[in-house]
């Protein structure tokens, strides 16, 4: 640990009267949240306001590498969310276009959102289908619930540039994972109500006109028109994609209306992005309204303004742009990574010396107004991830406890139902707007269950820190825990939901002996793990996990020091010299035998 003074020179809590800890403490890690003391607003704006021209310089330039690693945190956002929808944008249609059951509907929303990396595209695509019919608005309520939990992915995976800090780590995952607790909670109690009297179905059927025309344009926020043209140039999601598959009205298949990509002359806007009018025959061809050969784009499509990206390709295949994604993909990680690193650091280093009661009076405000902040924010970006994942890193280096972030994530839940209600209004009937409500009204109600209370607040507070914990006995468990619940379990659920709906009686049969399988499975394991020693060789196979990384990693500084210490110890007892002499007359004699 590097000892940092403060103007008192203490580097220690203990070393203080007050008792306070400050950034940078040796000990800063080991204060828990209710040892933390109240500090007065004006100790806040002294320690805010009050510096040095020297002070306030390094501060300037402090707030200019902040923006400067915020927008490529934002840009290594947006092309994450972009190279997601490229990867997944083929698959994500095909599951949108079945006809599903209310399981399959919620496992539908969670396995679309983890593939696009969004829950407001997922949730503007369910309202566009609602509007257009292709999808019921049962089933809408149910697949927006399921993008509720999906969208809880994006924050998690930025949780995990933390992995280099055990404490960071422990933060910053239980920051990230207090969204998906309310999530899961919130769908855990209100999808079997919707399933048995149909409350938020019946709720916004009673709210919403008779009949009404499309009107209103779609609208961007302010930040995504800083980030969109830098991204843009890299790369472009083509939406229409995963619409008109879901819609039934085209494939990705080769010859289909997608593939492979032709542009009419040189590679630009109007050459290569077929019109709205444009529409594909029983062979594929593209054709006009006039009946005129139409250009066709793939997953990656050009911008009107910025033209091309880079990562466009005329004659392109769906092989070709999957793998363009998969490259902008792994380049989005890496911003996302080297940024995150670069955020922390420069604010450590300006919060240096600062108590923690400062900082926690700064930022401890009514939980009801955090919400308010939280959801302005997310209706700013448009995207409740890019608002949970903006201030995962804040909780990760300590400087927003647990619980500020909650009430923050729950307004960012309320703020992505704005793009769906947009959405809705740029469609006829009424079907889109219900949904677009329900899916407002059921994180309302999320809200009014689990956060007013505090018994019940602190639910999944106290869920969330256990999964931090467990990062502190495998660092990897951030990893499983991604794998386990955002794709194993949602598709398991998803594939049994299915045999249900095979008008089979067989795969109904099936289908059932397959689920009390898993019923009694899951029973199984929750007796054991409370009863049956379970919990305790997990916890046991994680640390011994743990503990055999940190040797492997620890072993060339170790084979370093042995090797000093034995030629320490060769050199204090002679050992050496002897042997080089014993070395030297085994040679003599072996020349002597020779010359003989």
């Amino acid at each position: 640990n590097v000892e940092v003074y403060d103007e008192e020179g203490a580097h220690s809590r203990k070393d203080r009267p007050t008792g306070s800890t400050h950034f940078g403490d040796v000990d800063f890690n080991e204060e828990k949240t209710e040892e933390i003391g109240d500090a007065s607003w004006r100790e806040v704006c002294t320690t805010c306001c009050v510096h040095t021209p020297q002070e306030w310089g390094y501060i300037s330039i402090g707030l200019f590498l902040v923006l400067f690693f915020l927008y490529f945190f934002l840009l290594g956002l947006s092309l994450l969310g972009t190279a997601a929808k490229i990867l997944g944008g083929c698959t994500a249609g095909a599951l949108f276009g079945d006809d599903t059951n209310p399981v399959a509907g919620v496992m539908v929303g969670i396995l679309c959102t983890v593939l696009m990396q969004s829950s407001s595209s997922t949730t503007s695509i369910v309202v566009s289908l609602v509007g257009a019919g292709s999808v019921s608005v049962k089933i809408g309520i149910y697949m927006v619930m399921g993008a509720n939990i999906g969208t809880s992915v994006t924050n998690t995976i930025v949780a995990m540039g933390h992995l280099g800090d055990g404490d960071e780590l422990e933060r910053a995952f239980a920051g990230a994972t207090c969204h998906d607790m309310f999530n899961f909670l919130a769908v855990g109690v209100l999808f079997p109500v919707e399933l048995i009297t149909g409350y938020l179905r019946h709720l916004t059927g009673a709210m919403i006109p008779k009949e009404r025309d499309g009107a209103g344009d779609k609208w961007e926020g302010p930040v995504k028109k800083i980030v969109s043209p830098l991204s843009n140039v890299i790369i472009k999601a083509n939406k229409s994609v995963t619409k008109d598959i879901a819609n039934n009205s085209g494939d990705c298949s080769y010859g289909g209306k997608f593939y492979p990509v032709t542009c009419l002359g040189e590679v630009g806007y109007k050459t290569c992005v077929p019109s709205k009018t444009c529409e594909a025959d029983e062979n594929g061809v593209v054709l006009d309204e006039d009946g005129e050969k139409c250009p066709k784009v793939g997953l990656i499509t050009c911008d009107k303004s910025a033209g091309c990206p880079a990562f466009f390709q005329d004659g392109a295949s769906r092989r070709d742009d999957e793998i363009s994604g998969g490259v902008v993909f792994f380049i989005a990680i890496v911003i996302l990574v080297c940024c995150l690193i670069g955020l922390v650091t420069i604010l450590q280093k300006m919060l240096m010396g600062v108590s923690t009661r400062i900082i926690y009076k700064a930022t401890s405000i009514n939980g009801y107004l955090a919400m308010l902040i939280g959801a302005g924010i997310t209706i700013l970006v448009q995207s409740s991830s890019i608002t949970t994942s903006a201030l995962t890193p804040f909780v990760g280096m300590g400087a927003l406890r647990l619980e500020q972030m909650f009430p923050l994530t729950l307004g960012a839940n309320i703020g992505t139902t704005v793009t769906g209600l947009l959405a809705s209004l740029v469609s006829d009937g009424v079907s889109a707007l219900q949904v677009a409500l329900a899916h407002l009204f059921f994180n309302i109600s999320g809200i009014i269950i689990w956060y007013p209370i505090p018994f019940m607040r602190k639910i999944p507070l106290d869920m969330a820190r256990t999964l931090g914990k467990a990062t502190r006995i495998w660092k990897g468990f951030p990893i499983l825990y991604i794998f386990v619940i955002f794709m194993m379990i949602p598709l398991v659920l998803y594939g049994l939901s299915s045999l249900f709906q095979q008008g089979s009686k067989g795969y109904t049969v099936l289908g059932s002996f397959l689920s009390a399988i898993l019923i009694f499975l899951i029973i199984l394991t929750v007796y054991r793990w409370y009863k049956g020693g379970l919990k305790a060789n997990v916890l046991s196979s994680f640390k011994n996990r743990q503990r055999r990384k940190g040797a492997s990693d620890a072993l060339p500084e170790d084979m370093e020091y042995i090797k000093a210490e034995l030629a320490r110890l060769r050199d204090h007892t002679g050992l050496a010299d002897e042997i080089d002499e014993v070395v030297e007359e085994e040679q003599k004699l072996k020349e002597d035998e020779v010359e003989d």
